[in-house]
Formats: structure tokens, sequence, C-alpha cells
């Protein structure tokens, strides 16, 4: 038996744990946590362990397919790319190159092989209905970093091994590893925090985080802007900002806190729940702590107000004398580069969407307008698709509005491994070879993490003949799309090469050989002050007071005197750790043990409806309506539903056998395309008002 072990950082999540893999014969037997790893020291999650399933899935798509009638027939892959390329293109000629779409997936950023190889056939395309995964998640942070930093991926992070209080909102990093701060083992190391200073959650529900939190304050969803600008104000009242490092590097600031100052923050108990003299004791905290940090993701970037969240985040850090400070904020000097020289800033409405006028953002449109580009008729029409790595039917506003668009155009392409809720319309699927027969370097996630780490993944075995890689099948797009369009297509060089590259550009001294050297990774050290260096606005100064964003603020005081909706609960997300979003509920190991899908309220609330804990509920929006079963959940505030994301398998002509026999919903059948946060375009997924009864036969 030829047995080898292998070390690989895990592709599945934000966490980049490093995994040792045990091969025998050709075939993965075994994961478990490197030990040796310097970053994750051996902590390894479900998800690590579920790329066993991956590897072995029977319904994972292995040869490219193409639609006979209702059904799909294998062929080859120059044939594929070929008409794959032909179709695309026929689109545009007919009708322009607008009427053909793009859709890129979450899994996108986890494999060097897409992320660093879209931007080329995305340019090739030309086409303005670039939609993804980003604006039903993290826009808020990319627009203010944009606008007050001058580069979307200038994104503080909190030093987490070295601050001693933490404020936490709207975020459970427990169950997701950390999302845009990059902590493998975040469970020790919060509680480590906890152990040596304070760790507060501000979260509708006492969640897994909050559960090892040394304090824990419920808020009603969409209510954080507010909070936080009562924060400003009680740390403004404590004394003059501590902006010593940022001498003649701020501008507008004086505009920022008279706004700030003056804003009427006289409903915050009665809109959030939160006393403003808990509001007070936290900033005086904040304001004492000899580190500090205050963090917020998830539940604040898919809200209404998730930009102005964002931005009151950053001032906070700033103000207090974190930002860019050890134990603070800082942005992590990554050695290879997202950003500087050849990086994309991030240009905001150069561009707007055809039917809403909805502003472009970094080259994408907001997806929650792609189902009504599809679906309204006249010039500029959406009629064609390319999809890579993505489900939007479940992962988008109007997720049955969408599947119903998508079904009627006449060509979609999807690069993908399975046939899907939304794949299963394709009338080409393109899936890629496995990640682990290809190199590998996380541009995202070491460039979001809590300390410099490099890492380099070597193939564990070689690719099929028959296989394609990632690179190889966007880039045999690129070349087919150009043929058929008779334009020139200049080939793309293999990964090692580009990672090869971006280590020089960057200039950390460190090569592909050290890497190579280095199967576990390398540690370079804690995050270091490197914000004031590196800002790329025009003037080099932090924009504290971006147009756009200081007008959302009428919105928000609109908002904070508005009345609730009668007989409303307002619907939060919920995630577990063995959740990954739509996408990994056919693996075994991430579905079995107690159902997760269903719906959770307070038992007042229950009561108060005549439900039984266990029933099934009819639950209702402005948008749609769905029918799942509810549980009494005494970790949930009062007037809060809590409903997980990326459910809702039960579509016909999916080849997911074991997704679908998950029960749940769609969370996204409730959510409304027309909900946005005004300045990013986000979808505001969190804090919508729902009605809930008992479900009727």
């Amino acid at each position: 038996m030829d047995t080898r072990t292998h070390f690989r950082a895990c592709p599945l999540c934000e966490a980049i744990c490093g995994l040792e893999m045990r091969v025998e014969d050709g075939a993965l037997r075994a994961i478990r946590g490197d030990l040796a790893d310097p970053f994750s020291r051996g902590h390894v999650c479900p998800k690590g362990n579920a790329i066993l399933d991956l590897e072995a899935d029977p319904d994972r798509v292995r040869r490219p397919l193409r639609r006979r009638g209702r059904d799909f027939e294998e062929i080859g892959w120059d044939e594929a790319l070929a008409e794959a390329g032909e179709r695309l293109a026929a689109v545009q000629a007919a009708h322009g190159a607008d009427a053909l779409a793009v859709y890129v997936g979450n899994p996108n950023v986890h494999h060097f092989g897409h992320i660093a190889y879209l931007p080329a056939l995305l340019r090739a395309l030309r086409t303005r209905n670039v939609f993804s995964a980003s604006s039903v998640d993290q826009w808020p942070h990319q627009v203010v970093a944009r606008a007050m930093y001058g580069h979307q991926f200038l994104l503080p992070i909190p030093d987490l091994d070295r601050t001693q209080w933490i404020l936490v909102l709207g975020a459970n990093p427990v169950a997701s590893n950390g999302s845009l701060m990059t902590a493998p083992g975040v469970a020790r190391r919060l509680e480590d925090l906890a152990a040596r200073g304070r760790l507060v959650v501000v979260d509708p529900r006492r969640t897994e985080t909050a559960a090892i939190a040394s304090e824990h304050l419920p808020i009603r969803p969409g209510a954080d802007a507010l909070f936080l600008v009562a924060l400003m104000q009680e740390l403004l009242a404590l004394g003059a900002p501590r902006l010593a490092h940022w001498d003649g590097r701020l501008r507008g600031l004086d505009t920022a806190l008279e706004a700030l100052r003056a804003f009427d923050t006289a409903p915050l108990e009665a809109r959030s729940g939160i006393p403003r003299a808990t509001v007070a004791r936290l900033a005086r905290e904040l304001h004492a702590a000899p580190s500090a940090v205050v963090y917020g993701r998830m539940g604040l970037s898919t809200q209404a107000f998730g930009t102005l969240c964002q931005w009151l985040i950053q001032l906070l850090n700033l103000l207090s004398g974190n930002l860019d400070a050890e134990g603070g904020a800082l942005p992590n000097d990554a050695v290879i580069p997202i950003t500087g020289p050849g990086t994309s800033r991030g240009q905001r409405d150069r561009w707007r969407s055809r039917v809403r006028g909805l502003p472009e953002f970094a080259g994408e449109l907001p997806v929650a307008a792609l189902a009504e580009e599809i679906l309204t008729t006249g010039p500029g029409q959406v009629r064609g698709l390319l999809t890579c790595a993505g489900n939007p039917v479940l992962s988008v506003p109007g997720g049955r509005a969408l599947d119903a668009a998508i079904a009627g155009l006449d060509s979609y392409v999807a690069v993908d491994i399975y046939v899907n809720e939304t794949t299963r319309h394709a009338h080409l699927i393109l899936p890629p070879a496995s990640p682990l027969t290809q190199w590998h370097y996380d541009l995202i996630f070491n460039a979001f993490a809590v300390r410099r780490v490099a890492r380099l993944n070597a193939p564990l075995s070689a690719q099929g003949a028959d296989e394609r890689a990632d690179w190889q099948i966007l880039d045999g797009l690129g070349a087919a799309h150009a043929r058929a369009s008779g334009r020139e297509w200049r080939a793309q060089p293999d990964p090692r090469r580009m990672i090869a590259a971006g280590l020089e550009r960057g200039g950390s001294g460190l090569t592909l050989a050290d890497l190579e050297a280095a199967p576990h990774g390398i540690d370079l050290g804690p995050l270091r002050p490197n914000l004031r260096e590196r800002l790329e606005t025009e003037d080099g100064c932090i924009d504290c007071a971006p147009d756009f964003i200081l007008d959302d603020l009428a919105r928000l005081a609109a908002d904070a005197r508005a009345t609730e909706p009668a007989g409303a609960l307002r619907l939060i997300g919920r995630r577990h750790v063995r959740s990954n979003n739509s996408w990994m509920h056919n693996a075994p190991r991430l579905v079995k043990g107690k159902p997760r899908h269903h719906l959770h309220m307070h038992a007042d609330d229950l009561a108060a409806r005549g439900i039984a804990d266990g029933a099934r509920v009819r639950m209702r929006s402005a948008a749609g309506a769905i029918e799942v079963e509810v549980r009494a959940d005494p970790d949930l505030a009062p007037g809060v539903a809590c409903l997980p994301h990326g459910f809702g398998h039960d579509r016909p002509g999916t080849r997911l056998s074991r997704a679908r026999a998950v029960a749940g919903a769609s969370y996204n059948d409730l959510a409304d395309p027309m909900a946005l946060d005004v300045p990013s375009g986000n979808a505001a997924l969190n804090g919508l008002a729902v009605w809930i009864e008992p479900a009727h036969d």
C-alpha cells in the first residue's frame, strides 16, 4: 500500500486551518488538524473533515454536461468549451454586450484558480451586468474602505490576540470561524481574550460567541447604527479624540463629528432595547482600555444601514486611538498584496443598472437587481448568463422570481461541480477538477488574517487527463469566446507562475521556493501599523465624511422615529459551524445530527400567536411566504425570529441526493429585492419584518 501524508490549508471556510491529509493508493483517506501549522496550531472544524465527502461525492459532476431536453448528457472538454464560447458570444452578438450577465459565487474567493483568473475573462466579456455574492454579504465594508482609505480592501482587522477589549456586533465568529477576520481556532482566541480583558457581544440572539463573552447585550434587529451613533456621542463626551498618530492626515472630521453630535438619539432605548446608561458605560470602557477594537460583521453588513454601521465602526476605532494601533484594528500587509498598483481600488457609480438605476461598485451591480434585469423587456435585457461557483436561487433576495427568470434564459453556462437549484437550468455545466489537484495560495483570507502568515498549497495528486482545473476552464472560456467573437485572447500563465509574480510584487522577500520549503506555512509575526503609509486617497488623507454616507443619516433618523408594523417580528439569520451557506448540504458529515433548519422564536411570541413548540408555521414578508417548523429558543430576544440561510433544496431537477433530503425553506424566498442598504446597494436581508401564524393543512 502506497501511503503518503500531505499538508494543505482547508479550502472550505475563512479560517484556512492547516490540515494533515493521508492519501492511500491515490485516494484521500483521513484528515486531521496540522499540529505544525503556526497559525491554526492543529485546529480543524467539521468542514475540514467534510473534504472527504466532497472528494468522494457520487453526485459531483466530473465531466462536462450539455442539456438535452429535461436532462443532461456528458460531452468532451473541447466540444464543451467551444460550445460555451459560442453560446456566450451569440447572445452578445444578437443583443449587445450587456445582454450577457455574470454571477460569481462565494466559493470563488476560496480558490486561486478562480479568483486570480476571473478578472481577465470578465474584461474580455465586456459586460456591465456583473453580479456576485459580495452584494449579499460584505459590500458595506468595501464601500467604506474605498471611501475613507482609498481602496476597497484596505480593511482594518481586529488584532484579536493582543487586544484587551473588543465590542462585537452582528457577528458570531465561533460559528463562522471568523469573517473578514481570518482566525483559526477563534473560540480559543476569544476565550483567551475574555480571560485577559473584556469581550462584549451585541446581538439579538445569545449566540455561541455571546455564550463565552464577558457580557451579552440583546439588541433589536436593525438598531445597530443608532446604537453606534449613541456610543460615538458618549465617547466624544469623555474628552478630545486620540488622533496624534493621524496628525495632518484627516479630512472632514469636524464635518462628521458635527453631524453625529447633532443626531437625535432619544429613541435609542425604545428602538434598540439598550439603555443609554449602558451605552455610556461601554464608551468609558472603550476609552479606558489599554487597547480596544470595535468589530461588526454579517448582522450589520446585511441590514438596511450596513454602510453607516461600518463607517461608524471605523470612526470609533479612529477616535479611541485604536485605528492602526497594536491591539486595535490594523490592515494586514499580506505578502501577496490585494491593494496597491495593479489592483482594483473599487470605483463607485460609474454606471447604473438598466431597470432601477442602482449604482455600480468595483465593476459590479447589486445582485438584488439580477432578476429584474432578466425579466424586464427592452434594449439591454439580460438574455444569457454565466455563473461561476454560485447558487443565486438560494442566495439572492426574491429567490423564486430569480429561479423562474433563469429558467427562461436563451443561454446559460455554469462553471460548477453540482447540478444545484440554479445550475439545473444551465445549457452547459463545466466542472472543475478537485482543488486538491491544483496549486493554491489564499489571496483573500491571508490578507484578512489576524496574524501575518503565508502558505503555499501543493497538489496532493495529479490532475486526470480528462479533467480541467478552474484556471484552465476560465482560460479556455476566454479563448473560446474570443474565437467566436473574432477577437484575440492572451492565455494566462499557470498558477505557480502567477503566485511567484504576486510574491515578487509584494516585496516581502519571500519566494516560491521559500514557501515550497515550508509545507506547514510561515508565520511572519503579529499585525503591525501600516495604514498611514498605505492610504490610497488622492490627497493621502482619511476621508472621515464621505458625502454619500453622511447623506444617509437622514434615512436613519426617519427610521429611528418610525412605528413598528403591527404584529410583526424582525427576522435575523443564523449560522452553524457545520454550515457553509447553500453549497455543502450534500456532505454527510455536515448534515448529520439534529436538524438545523428550524425557525426559532421566543416562547412568549409563540404563546401570543397560539403556536405550539415544534408546530409548522407560515411566515410571510412583504416579498413572499414560506412554511417551516418552529422551535422555542430562550436565547432569542422577544420580538425576533431567527432562520438559517442556505436551505430550500426541494426544487425538482437537481442532482443532490443528500441535500434533497435536508428539510428547510429558503430564507431568500422571504427577502425583498427592493430592500437595500442605500449607499452600497447591498441587500438588506437582516431585520426583515415578518408575520407568523400557524400553518393550515
